[in-house]
Order: C-alpha cells, then sequence, then structure tokens
C-alpha cells in the first residue's frame, strides 16, 4: 500500500523593501507547486507578500495547520523576513522540516563551493553556515525535480539542482513539460498591476542570461547564466490561459532579455495572432539587451502588443560601462531607446551607480545621459555585492579594515569596497523610497558611502523634474486581522490557499 503523501505547506515570504508588494506573483514557488500538484501532493500556499504583520500570519497558520514540511523561497533582500518566518514555524512546530530553497541560497552556495574549491573560508562561507543552522533542507538551483528529493524520506542537508549534471537541472525539454505555475493557490485578484490601462500578469518565457555584467548575480551559477528556452507555440499557451482562466490582457515578461532567443520574432508573431485568434488586444511589456535590439525586433514587439521595454543601461559613463563588462557603449544604448521610439515603443531605463570607479564625474554623465535620450521612465539604484556577483566572489579582505572587502576590476584598476552585510539581518540596501529611502553598504576611492546616496538622490529629482517623469508612490502593506474574511485554518483567502480537486491545466502545446 502506497504511503499517504504528506501535505506540503510553501510560503512566499514579505518584500517589505518594496513600496508595493502585490504587484506580481512569484512564479518560482508557484512552478514548484505545479508540479507537486501533478505529482498527487496536497500544497498549501501561504502568500505573506504585503503583509505587515507577516510573523503573526505565519504563527497563527502553523498553530492549526496539520503541514509539517515547509517550503521557503527567498531573494536576498527578503532574507531577513524568511530567517524570522523560519524560526516563527520552528518555535511553533519544533520537529518541522523546513527548506529553503530560491535566489539567495543558490548564489551562496556557488560563492561558497568558490571559497571551498579555493582553500580558504570567507564570508560566503559564513553565510551558507547561517543558512544550513536555520533550514534542515536547502535546493540550490531548479526546484522542479529537486524539491522532490527535498520531501523526502531521509533527505540529504543540500540538494544541489545548480550543475549541468546534475539529473535535477532542467533542459530544453523539462522546461517545456512543466505544467504552468499554480497560479490558483494565490489571490490574483488581489495583485494590481496594468499595462495602458489593461489589467496584467507575468510570466517567464525562457531562463538564464549568458551575459557577464560585473554587478549581476549568478555569474557563477549554471542556473542563472545558461539559457534554456520553451517553444512559441509553449508559451502561446500559456498566455492563452492566463486570458480564458483570469481574463488578463496585459503580460509583463520577467525573461532577462527577451531578445537573446533567436526565436523571438516567430513568438511575436504567434502573439500577434492568437490575439486575433481571441478577437482581443494585448499590451505587452518586458526587458530586451540594447546591442542586440534592432529594428525588426522592434517592429515585431509592437505588433505583438509591446508598448513599453526595460532595458538595463546601468550608466551613461564609458568608463562605468567597460568597468562593468556590460558589452554596450554608451552609442548603442543610445541607439536602442532610438530604435524603440521609432516603432512607437516606450522605454524604462534601468540605471545603476557605486560601481569600481565611480566619482562624480561619472555619476554625472548618466546625469546628462538620460537628460539626452529622455526615457520615458527611469530608476537608479546604488550597487549591492549580493552573494553570487563578481563583486563578492572575487572580493577580498581589505587588510586595513575586516569589516571592508575589495573587488578589482583587472582591466582598468578600479576598484569597489564594500561593507560586511549579514544578509539574514540587513535589507535596507535595495531599492525603497527614492526620496530619502536608500542606504549604501559600497564606496569607492572618488566618493563615500553617503555620497552615493546624496548623488543618487539628485539624479532620481533633478532628472525627473526636468522630464516630467511623476514618481509611483506605490501602496501601503496589508495588516492581517483575525476577523476578517476567513478560509481554511482561520486566514484569509488573501494569504492562504489550498490545492484545488478540480482538473489541472497544464501545458497543452503539444495537444495542438
Amino acid at each position: 500500500m502506497e504511503k499517504e503523501r504528506p501535505t506540503i505547506c510553501l510560503v512566499t515570504p514579505p518584500s517589505i523593501f518594496l513600496l508595493d508588494e502585490r504587484v506580481f506573483v512569484n512564479l518560482g514557488i508557484l512552478k514548484v507547486a505545479a508540479v507537486l500538484e501533478r505529482a498527487g501532493y496536497a500544497v498549501e500556499m501561504l502568500d505573506l507578500s504585503g503583509i505587515e504583520n507577516f510573523e503573526e500570519a505565519m504563527r497563527d497558520y502553523a498553530r492549526t495547520s496539520g503541514a509539517r514540511i515547509y517550503g521557503i523561497t527567498s531573494t536576498t533582500p527578503q532574507m531577513p523576513a524568511t530567517a524570522k518566518i523560519a524560526k516563527n514555524i520552528r518555535k511553533e512546530i519544533p520537529t518541522a522540516r523546513l527548506i529553503l530553497g530560491g535566489p539567495h541560497v543558490t548564489l551562496v552556495h556557488s560563492a561558497f563551493k568558490k571559497e571551498s574549491l579555493e582553500g580558504f573560508q570567507g564570508r560566503a562561507t559564513k553565510a551558507m553556515e547561517q543558512i544550513l543552522g536555520l533550514f534542515s533542507v536547502v535546493v540550490v538551483g531548479d526546484g522542479e525535480e529537486a524539491i522532490f528529493e527535498a520531501v523526502g524520506e531521509n533527505p540529504p542537508k543540500i540538494v544541489d539542482a545548480n550543475d549541468r549534471v546534475s539529473r535535477f537541472f532542467l533542459n530544453n525539454q523539462k522546461l517545456e513539460a512543466l505544467p504552468f505555475p499554480s497560479r490558483h493557490l494565490v489571490d490574483m485578484s488581489s495583485y494590481h498591476y496594468t499595462i495602458e490601462g489593461h489589467r496584467a500578469t507575468s510570466l517567464i518565457a525562457q531562463l538564464g542570461c549568458p551575459f557577464e555584467c560585473g554587478f549581476c548575480g549568478g555569474r557563477q551559477s549554471p542556473m542563472l547564466r545558461v539559457i534554456r528556452t520553451r517553444s512559441s507555440q509553449n508559451i502561446i499557451e500559456e498566455i492563452r490561459h492566463l486570458f480564458e482562466r483570469y481574463g488578463y490582457t496585459a503580460f509583463m515578461f520577467y525573461d532577462d532579455e527577451l531578445n537573446v532567443n533567436p526565436k523571438m520574432v516567430e513568438l511575436m508573431n504567434g502573439i500577434e495572432a492568437l490575439q486575433k485568434e481571441l478577437g482581443t488586444e494585448f499590451r505587452l511589456r518586458g526587458f530586451v539587451k540594447a546591442e542586440l535590439f534592432n529594428d525588426s525586433q522592434a517592429e515585431a514587439m509592437y505588433r505583438a502588443g509591446f508598448r513599453w521595454l526595460l532595458t538595463g543601461f546601468e550608466s551613461g559613463s564609458p568608463r562605468i560601462l567597460t568597468n562593468i563588462n556590460k558589452k554596450a557603449t554608451r552609442e548603442q544604448n543610445t541607439r536602442a531607446v532610438e530604435i524603440a521610439r521609432r516603432h512607437g515603443l516606450k522605454v524604462k531605463a534601468l540605471m545603476s551607480i557605486g560601481h569600481p570607479g565611480e566619482s562624480r564625474q561619472t555619476v554625472m554623465e548618466t546625469h546628462d545621459w538620460l537628460l539626452e535620450v529622455k526615457p520615458d521612465d527611469f530608476d537608479v539604484t546604488i550597487i549591492t555585492t549580493y552573494p553570487g556577483t563578481p563583486y563578492y566572489d572575487f572580493s577580498r579582505r581589505e587588510s586595513a579594515r575586516p569589516d571592508v572587502w575589495v573587488y578589482t576590476y583587472e582591466k582598468t584598476g578600479d576598484r569597489l569596497y564594500s561593507y560586511e552585510v549579514d544578509y539574514n539581518e540587513v535589507a535596507d540596501y535595495y531599492k525603497g523610497d527614492p526620496d530619502g529611502g536608500y542606504k549604501a553598504y559600497v564606496f569607492t576611492d572618488h566618493l563615500t558611502s553617503e555620497e552615493l546616496v546624496n548623488l543618487r538622490d539628485f539624479v532620481e529629482r533633478d532628472v525627473r523634474a526636468i522630464l516630467n517623469i511623476p514618481f509611483n508612490p506605490g501602496a501601503p502593506a496589508i495588516r492581517y486581522e483575525h476577523s476578517m474574511g476567513q478560509f481554511g485554518s482561520g486566514l484569509p483567502s488573501y494569504i492562504l490557499r489550498r490545492s484545488q480537486p478540480e482538473p489541472r491545466i497544464l501545458a497543452r502545446a503539444s495537444a495542438r
């Protein structure tokens, strides 16, 4: 007789550093939920996005639920909240199996393996030890197949799916065969985002980015470096599903760079054809790589419904573009904006400061470039040395200051200094309120942390004022109240949902 499978609770932690958390659902953990449901597991989804008193909600759930296996996903900025969630579960259920997956542990583990190979114990080793002290099992890399090892009997402490030779590593065929994310396990109506007046949600068409930008996480991580693609038809079927089941007519593509896919124009043509078949009109938004962008891509994207593009231009300084190994020149970035504008596409410029060699001059070059190209929107962030970035992985401790690490870009000799950060405790380095909400944990030979913050604030205010680009203030967090619409074990439906008995809607490309 087959042993009854345990109920598994999957948890999305809040992102308290963001101005508005209820914008896009976390698709990664919903993909894990989908494969568990397909295998016959009962899944309970605890969505704590935007919940102000999330610890109270977590404790209330743990006191009444029969779940003894908890899977939590976390980015690096979410780790302070994730650590609190783990501690609250452990307090209520000392014997619970706590599983951590997601980008943070994947990137820390990559950096940890690098340190181990080089024979020294650095900050990644320390960070990995902290994680293993909090969690029973960690899943690094692709979680969709690795999760079954983590929830099975006698799992290893580390399930490594972040290796191309691992049986858990997703290739194109495995990615294509996955069910669509279990969006029915979250309250989709509580998420709010629009594109050109159309109610929108997100999807991910492909995985991985092959470029080697110095500030970007996962450069040592195959999960984030190796491109894995789905067929155009499979992606189109997910869009059809989102339209037919939820009524969405706008979609944010969260791929790293849509135009690294050689079949991108084919995909755009298919999305255009789907709209004609359904008798509706879509609005789309997504990321492109500037130096790969061309007129044929732009024309096809507009026909498919794209009206907004986002591009990580990062800097208007040629020196900084060299130092970050961006592979795109200032002139190529300007050209990308011109191509988009020529085809009726609006551009949001994603900029960052605090790179090796950053100075007042290089920041002002970014300021002046924004005023020159006049993007339709932009943001400016301060760099953080995340685990998994070259800025983190290739730094060495400063001999005179043990709390400071230094990264040197070999081609120019420019340096970036970063303070030691306990990512389980600190998250105020990430985004926040652009009007005074930033804190820098990096500095250069030319600018202190405080000067970086002041210059970032100046660029944000001055460029917005001159180009008349308003700032979106976001939405306040939701406060969980016991008396609000109850569902299941005493939690409202926007926090807790369970596996549905209705048939799962899987990827249908092969059936059409």
